[in-house]
């Protein structure tokens, strides 16, 4: 028996290993795993190589528990090492052999599939293993050896008696990580981190059932079925993502989505396959969901690969924030496995696939108008949210988009910014020469406030996003001479204004009198009465909600813009008493004090109900003075 010690930097290196190498325990399975692969991706690629003449045979790698023995063991049929290699991989921390095997093939091996970078990747065994033991026999070498180390410098190294190419590493786990000898963790650990390597992986065995060879029948005349152990393979090797799009339909591309997740139950409205080499690595199938009006990150959706070994999901601040709105892969060689996303939120070449990313969402959606718009008119209240937060967030997406961002008005047509403004051109300036456009977000709630506009041959468009207010403001950065406006912000009058204002019919004395008797039968803290002078064919009072004030509010309340406490902000109203309707005339010459609050308590209430605002007991007063009136 030969014995010697791990060449280390520091004394205390495994106890940093256990305690500090990974923010998660789980994660010493998937790099066991992933240095299997690499063994068996090797072997694959000097055989292809001509450089192993042997057969391959079975390649499978094969996870299996020993509860008796407390002993969890990871094997492959890959290189295995001759005792020279166990001494030179295993006793040398941060020693990649992937590294150097691709090194060494540099130009040969590019198609291996060789992950590498793993050079601490081994000793992560040590975090839930109180002793690792490392069977192993090179392929080109008839003898065996044993390597064992107990989580300290010291190790052991003798001849074993493995009859098989490959390696088994096995884990004798400590006694405060027995959940790794239970089945159903280890599955859901392989669930997570090894669903698409490139080489099968078995844990354990599981029921198939099939008609009986003998063709006996139950009952009932039918063929009995029988149960049948087959292995229990947890990865698909070639996922869609690693296949050409020419190679894919568009069933393919829903079929992985469903694999991707399982538990979803809506197909996803179109796709993007990125396959990119140069000038980095990068293969990935981004999804879009039906978004609608929904404003959730999705923070687990993004799965990110490296090689088709999982990094994380955890793809916030590693993408652009309104990628995460998108589900789907994205996998690249070029990213550092390494689970620290503080580490590759500033990593050169993450940066680069972010953008690449984001250009690439941008062309897709560019690509879609141009192709075929009226389907992407009938995508778009989907993914409009998507596309929306894109532009706020990335000024370069903005850019790439902005051609074919919709505007959709109350009658369910589309416009680009060009085509719309085109269009409301000729009514919708006012005497100042500004542009105005009008939206609202609830044709249904502001159905009189479009009618009207209507009446005038306005447009109205519909924006009803949680990001709306966002982007009102941005467009009026954006467009010149440009103001937008929602509809029930004022009177339309004030809205766009094109003459001078109207005379009132009312002195100041009878405004000053009227709006003492307004403020006496409302909430003055939540409504506040003004006067203007309409047309005679206008509401006599109208409910408006001032557009600088509202906008902040709701700003604050989806995040950002706005200021700081906004959202906490009662809401506000303006009670706009129309001076030159007849029914106000008729509120203030009325001799009978009782009648003259009861006309203008109906008057208010009429404008209240018309913005919904009327609710619970004050609108059951309403209906009854409605019929005491009548």
């Amino acid at each position: 028996m030969a014995t010697g010690k791990i060449n280390v930097q520091a004394e205390n290196i495994f106890p940093i290993i256990k305690k500090f190498l990974y923010s998660e325990h789980e994660i010493f399975l998937r790099e066991l795993v992933s240095n299997a692969v690499d063994a068996t991706s090797k072997l694959k690629a000097l055989h292809k190589m001509g450089e192993f003449e042997g057969e391959l045979g079975d390649t499978k790698i094969e996870i299996s528990i020993d509860k008796k023995k407390g002993t969890l063991t990871v094997s492959d049929k890959g290189l295995g090492m001759t005792q020279e290699e166990v001494e030179k991989y295993l006793n040398q921390v941060a020693f990649s052999g992937a590294s150097e095997f691709l090194k060494k093939y540099e130009g040969k091996a590019d198609d291996a599939g060789i992950i590498g970078n793993f050079g601490l990747g081994f000793y992560s065994a040590f975090m839930v293993s109180k002793k690792v033991d490392v069977i192993t026999k090179s392929f080109k070498s008839d003898q065996s050896v044993k390597w064992s180390c107990e989580g300290n410098p010291e190790y052991d190294i003798e001849p074993a008696k493995k009859k098989t190419r490959g390696t088994d590493v096995v884990l004798h786990i400590l006694d405060d990580e027995k959940e790794f000898l239970e089945e159903h963790k280890i599955q859901s650990i392989l669930d997570k981190f090894c669903k698409f390597l490139p080489v099968e992986i078995k844990f354990g065995t599981k029921s198939e059932w099939e008609d009986d060879p003998k063709g006996e029948k139950d009952k009932d005349g039918n063929v009995k079925q029988v149960e049948k152990k087959v292995d229990n393979i947890i990865n698909n090797p070639n996922p869609a993502w690693k296949k050409t799009p020419s190679e894919l339909n568009d069933e393919d591309y829903k079929s992985f989505y469903r694999e991707l997740y399982p538990m979803t139950f809506e197909d996803p409205l179109f796709n993007i396959h990125l396959n990119v080499d140069y000038p980095f690595n990068l293969t990935g199938i981004l999804y879009f969901p039906k978004l609608k009006d929904k404003f959730e990150f999705q923070k687990n959706k993004i799965q990110l690969y490296s090689n088709q070994v999982f990094i994380t999901d955890s793809v916030e601040n590693i993408v652009p924030e309104f990628l995460t709105l998108l589900h789907g892969v994205i996998d690249s060689p070029d990213i550092p496995l390494n689970v620290s996303r503080s580490y590759l939120q500033t990593d050169s070449n993450v940066r680069k696939i972010s953008s690449h990313i984001s250009k690439k969402v941008a062309d897709k959606l560019a690509e879609m108008f141009k192709n075929d718009r009226k389907d992407f008119e009938q995508k778009w209240d989907d993914v409009k949210i998507f596309i929306e937060f894109g532009m706020l967030s990335d000024e370069k997406f903005w850019d790439r988009i902005k051609d074919v961002y919709l505007f959709k008005n109350t009658d369910g047509e589309y416009y680009t910014v060009e085509e719309y403004k085109a269009k409301i051109e000729p009514t919708q300036k006012d005497k100042d020469n500004k542009l105005i456009f009008l939206y609202t977000n609830n044709k249904e709630e502001q159905f009189e406030y479009i009618s009207n506009a209507k009446n005038r041959e306005y447009d109205v468009l519909e924006m009803n996003s949680p990001l709306t207010s966002h982007m009102v403001g941005r467009f009026e950065q954006k467009f010149e001479n440009t103001s937008f406006a929602r509809v029930d912000a004022d009177t339309l009058d004030k809205l766009i204004k094109k003459a001078d204002d109207i005379k009132s019919n009312l002195t100041e004395d009878q405004e000053k009198q009227l709006k003492e008797l307004v403020e006496g039968i409302v909430n003055k803290e939540t409504y506040h009465v003004q006067f203007e002078s309409l047309t005679e064919k206008d509401n006599p009072m109208v409910i408006t909600r001032p557009e600088f004030m509202r906008r902040m509010k709701e700003q604050s309340e989806t995040g950002g813009g706005g200021m700081f406490g906004m959202a906490n902000l009662p809401d506000s109203y303006n009670l706009v008493v129309n001076a030159n309707h007849p029914l106000i005339s008729k509120i203030l010459i009325e001799a009978d004090g009782e009648k003259q609050k009861q006309l203008a308590k109906q008057a208010s209430d009429l404008a209240m109900l018309s913005q919904g605002l009327l609710k619970g007991e004050a609108l059951s007063k309403f209906i009854k003075r409605s019929v005491e009136l009548i």
